[in-house]
Order: structure tokens, then sequence, then C-alpha cells
């Protein structure tokens, strides 16, 4: 069983509502064990990506059986079914859901559940592709302990509130010290550089590492320019210019950054499985990817350690070299620390804070 310190607001909101069977409750139910594993992310320090998708699948289905009052009466078999629409909608209302993906409802909760529960047959999502109709699992709502039988909807409601309000919280504090650092008179303070050094460490949330990594990577490339044209007479001096594909969880076929002229494809990661970084690479066509690392591992380190997994798994050395020559760079937090001195000592600390502001409220939807 998976623990951590949000864990304790699980047990405390269904103590309240079920009393001495809360923790036989937590025990017994598979949701609810889904749901502590994916609200990791609700704590400072940890290194896990916010699962606000597969959660919020939940959420508007169990929301929708409520507001029916089939948590009341003992006739959800009735029921004709959810409308898509009115799901997705209700998700993307939901904090930090705006771009959500319909593929969620379709197939990745479900597949994402059975990593964690692989003998089971009891999934949270039951649809009918023709209808386009949606179910959540009633049976995984109904807890039997000992002669009682307990109804966790709400109590999952209340959970995921939680949960959101738990990130809220962490983000609000973030904005408000990136806020008070640029109040700062003297933008060369040691304060703004250790607070930014600080967001490059391996337990760092993902989604601040993220913008934090593309604010330095910006700033550093701003100055370094090519010579670039269609022909010899056009051929003129550009500066790089990276810019950010999208949200952290968007679904952008593993592309974060872009760099132009180059066309060069940058994407971070927290992890050294390397069948996320070949996955990365087999969406693109192969196309070349700088990796961006949240490690303090040497790059060659690295490097060695996703081909010898790699080797392990295929078997096969020309297989595996042909993905390994598709990782253009490999930027751990050393080379980032690196380039943040770099750009810091060209002027751009400031602009750097700067952009970490905007990307963090555009991320956090403070600009909606």
């Amino acid at each position: 069983m998976v623990e951590h310190p949000f864990t304790s607001v699980i047990i405390e909101i269904l103590t309240d509502d079920f009393d001495s069977d809360a923790q036989k409750i937590f025990s017994t139910s598979e949701l609810l064990q889904y749901i502590n594993i994916k609200s990791v992310a609700a704590n400072r320090g940890s290194k896990s990506r916010p699962s606000f998708g597969n959660l919020y699948a939940i959420y508007a289905l169990i929301e929708d059986y409520i507001q029916k009052d089939f948590h009341k009466n003992n006739n959800y078999g009735e029921y004709s079914g959810a409308n898509f629409t009115n799901l997705l909608k209700r998700m993307r209302e939901l904090p930090f859901g705006s771009k959500l993906q319909n593929h969620i409802l379709n197939h990745r909760l479900n597949e994402d559940y059975k990593k964690y529960f692989p003998t089971t047959d009891v999934l949270p999502v039951i649809r009918d592709t023709k209808s386009k109709k949606y179910w959540v699992n009633e049976s995984l709502l109904k807890i039997s302990i000992g002669q009682n039988e307990h109804n966790i909807a709400s109590s999952i409601v209340k959970i995921i509130d939680a949960y959101v309000e738990a990130k809220k919280k962490m983000f609000d504090e973030f904005i408000k010290l990136c806020e008070n650092l640029k109040l700062i008179k003297n933008l060369e303070s040691d304060d703004i550089s250790n607070f930014i050094l600080e967001q490059l460490a391996p337990n760092v949330d993902a989604r601040v590492f993220e913008i934090v990594s593309y604010s330095i990577l910006k700033f550093f490339y701003h100055d370094i320019t090519i010579f670039i044209g269609e022909s010899k007479a056009t051929i003129t001096e550009k500066n790089l210019t990276l810019y950010k594909t999208g949200r952290t969880n968007a679904n952008d076929g593993g592309i974060d950054f872009v760099m132009k002229p180059l066309g060069r494809f940058f994407q971070v990661t927290e992890t050294l499985d390397f069948k996320k970084y070949f996955l990365d690479i087999d969406k693109v066509e192969k196309f070349p990817i700088t990796f961006v690392i949240k490690s303090n591992d040497e790059i060659t380190e690295i490097s060695e350690k996703i081909r010898s997994k790699a080797k392990a798994q295929y078997g096969i050395e020309a297989i595996v070299e042909k993905y390994m020559d598709c990782i253009e760079e490999i930027i751990n937090i050393p080379n980032l620390i690196s380039k943040f001195e770099h750009a810091k000592s060209a002027g751009y600390l400031s602009e750097i804070l700067d952009e970490i502001l905007i990307q963090s409220k555009i991320e956090f939807n403070y600009e909606e």
C-alpha cells in the first residue's frame, strides 16, 4: 500500500464519513487505492506530475452519479448514462482542467487503472461507444465491511476536492513568491538566484521544473545567432528563439519546446525509463530530440543507463543505436544550472524571473 503525506487527508475524510470502518474501507477499495496513488503530487517536494485528467474523469462521473441521487437509491442499473460532451465540459471547468483531452474518458483512465490492478476485471469507466454514454462502475463505489455496505461516492468527491485545493495552495504560494521577488529593487539579488536554483532539484514539482527549465533555456539561447538563408544572397543572421509548445500536461506528441530557426525539439522528463524516451522519438518519426532531465546524474551515466536498459529489452544493438542516435543532447540539472549562470551573467536574471511568472500564470490558469 502506497503511503505519502496526502494519505492522511484521505483517511481523515473517510473517518469523518465512516468512523471506525474508515481504515478497512481504504484498505479494501481499489478505487481509493488508485486515487491515493494518483494524489502523491499533492505534497510539496513530490516528483510526480499532477494527475488531474484521470482524477477529473472519476470526479465528473461520480458527480453525475450523486446529482441524480444514485448514491441513495439502488437503481443505477436503469440509468441511460451520462453524455460524453457534458462530462468533458465539466472536467474542463475544474481547476487546471481547461486543456484536458477526450481520450481520458475513452480509454486512458481504464488503461492506467489496469497498470496498478492488472488482474482486475472491474474498471472505473463503462461506456457505450455507439450512444456515447458513460457510467462509473458502481461496484467500485460500494464497499462491504462486515454487515455494513458503504457507498464511498461522496467521500471520493471530497478527497479529489481536497487534492485540488492542496495543489492550488502550492501553486498560489509559488506565484506569490515570484511576484514578491519581482518587487526586490536589486534584481541581481541572491534571493532571486537562490529561488530559481531551488526549482532545479529532483524533488521539485514537475510542472514548475518544466517552466523554470524553459525560462532558463530561452534566455541562454537568446543571444546565440546563426546565419541562414534560402540562397547566398539572402543569408541573414538570426537569433535562436525557444518557444513553449503548450501546457505541461498537453497532448502535444511529446514536444515541450521548439527552437527556431534550427527546428530543434526539446522534451522535459523526470524518468530514466528508456521506453518513454523511445516513445517520444517514435511520435516524431525519429526526429532528433533534446531531453531535459530532472536528474543530477552525470550526462554520460544517464546515456549509458538508457542504452543498457534498452539493450536488455531489445537485444538488437542496431535497433538500440538507431534510437540513441535520435537523442540530440541530454541536459541534466547541473547543465541547467550552468546555463542559468551563463544567462544571469549576460544580464537576464530579471527576464528569467518574469518568464517564470508569465508561464506559471498561464499554466495555472491565472490569465484565463
